[in-house]
This record gives structure tokens, C-alpha cells and sequence, in this order.
């Protein structure tokens, strides 16, 4: 049967600690829009039929102009008006996906370099029979648990605590039923398998990507360019290397 994979990309949300300034998902990184990085991060997944992006609702008609050029002729685009929280813009998208779509994914579009092998392991798992997937990297850092008079309290096991990131992939019947679910809950986590968990369902984690970080301060910005210039720089070793093969 052939399943079709949609991707919500999540990028209304102001991004105040990127400082003053545009919506996060439009302020540039090496020249370009965040946003701009992201799909074109997701468009070259094999498994990416469709591109559902919930934007800045000030700024629809300049994001579907923006993403005209990315997509290509293999995926479809889509663009819709964010709401005032992600969890409130991600239903938005969900909201009108297409009949034929039985996987979908929610990536935000801070982690603008997510590498596609990242994308296609996620729908993978989906596809293999898990009803919602998270990727994640295991907590490196010492955790402490610090009480409102700034002392420390605990010193946190970080034995089995993951650092989770996007995209996060559903079945898209479980997602519906979660999102559904969190309409009569005030306390509903924005996280998306955060909403599955709080419904009873199994959320499995695989190995995420260091690459696969979030931009969110301007430090991450500058982390986020010399990425891109390392991989320039890769691209541009791989073809000299073919070149001089064939000579």
C-alpha cells in the first residue's frame, strides 16, 4: 500500500530569545530565512510527499512566495496561518491535511539543518509499526534540580534522561486522537508525543543528530552558519575528489 508522509513544519512563534526582530523562523541564517533552510532540509527525504507549513499568520502570502522555489515538482507545499501557541498552529495544519496522508511528522522550524537521514529513520520507525517516534540525544550535561531560593536541592540521575528533538513522527490517526484528547485539557504539554504519552500511548525513541539542534539564541545562529560552511566545504571536497577520478 503506498503511504504518504506529510510534515507539519511549526513556524509562527515569535522567537524572543533570538532577541527583537522578525518571527524566529524568518530571521536569516548565511542570508536566508530559517524556515527557507528547514524545508529544504526536508524536501529531500525520499519519503517527503507533502510540506504543510503553519507561518506567522502576518506572513503567509510572503512564506508561500518564499517556499515557492524550494520545494520542487516531487512535493506539494501548503501554508497556513499559525495560531498564538505551537500547539494551537500544529492543529491548524493537521486540520487540513489530506485524506490520503497516514504519517505525519512535526518539526519545527528552529532545527533548520535536521539531516535527512535523521527524517527518513523517523518515518521509518512509523512505517515499522511505532505509533509515535521521537528522536533524542542522551543528556550529557550534570543535572541539578534547584529550588525557587536558587539552591540546589538534587543532583538529577541523568541515567536514561534524552534530550528530544524534531521531527517528531505519528500515525496520523494516534496524533489526531491525541490532539483531539488535548482540546479538553488546559494542561496539555505542547510537545506532540507528549500529548500521545498523555493518553496512554507508546512513544519510542531512536538516535537523534547533534545537527538536528534548535536555533534559538544568537550563539546558535553562528553555530548554524559554520555547519553550513563545513558542509560547503564537504560538498566541495566530494566533487573535486570525483573530478580528479575521472581524470
Amino acid at each position: 500500500m503506498q503511504v504518504t508522509t506529510a510534515v507539519v513544519v511549526a513556524a509562527a512563534g515569535p522567537g524572543e530569545r533570538l532577541g527583537p526582530g522578525r518571527p524566529k523562523a524568518l530571521r536569516l541564517l548565511a542570508g536566508e530565512p530559517l524556515l527557507v533552510h528547514a524545508v529544504r532540509s526536508l524536501v529531500v527525504a525520499p519519503s517527503v510527499d507533502l510540506v504543510l507549513v503553519a507561518a506567522p499568520a502576518e506572513s503567509v502570502s510572503e512564506v508561500r512566495d518564499l517556499l515557492a522555489g524550494v520545494v520542487g515538482d516531487r512535493v506539494h507545499l501548503a501554508v497556513v496561518a499559525g495560531g498564538s501557541s505551537r500547539r494551537e498552529s500544529v492543529l491548524r495544519a493537521l486540520e487540513v491535511l489530506p485524506d490520503d496522508v497516514d504519517i505525519v511528522l512535526v518539526h519545527d522550524a528552529a532545527r533548520a539543518l535536521v539531516p535527512v537521514q535523521l527524517v527518513e529513520t523517523v518515518v521509518a520507525a512509523v512505517r515499522a509499526g511505532a505509533v509515535a517516534v521521537v528522536p533524542g540525544l542522551a543528556v550529557a550535561d550534570t543535572v541539578k534540580r534547584v529550588g525557587e531560593d536558587s539552591v540546589v536541592s538534587a543532583t538529577v540521575d541523568r541515567a536514561g534522561l534524552w534530550s528530544v528533538q524534531t521531527p517528531q513522527g505519528f500515525s496520523r490517526v494516534v496524533l489526531m486522537a491525541a490532539y483531539e484528547s488535548a482540546l479538553a485539557s488546559a494542561d496539555a504539554p505542547n510537545d506532540d508525543a507528549g500529548l500521545v504519552e498523555g493518553m496512554g500511548g507508546a512513544v519510542t525513541l531512536v538516535a537523534g543528530s547533534e545537527e538536528a539542534f534548535a536555533v534559538t539564541r544568537p550563539i546558535d545562529l553562528v553555530l548554524a552558519e559554520a555547519l553550513l560552511a563545513s558542509r560547503g566545504s564537504a560538498r566541495g571536497t566530494s566533487r573535486g575528489t570525483s573530478r580528479g577520478g575521472v581524470r
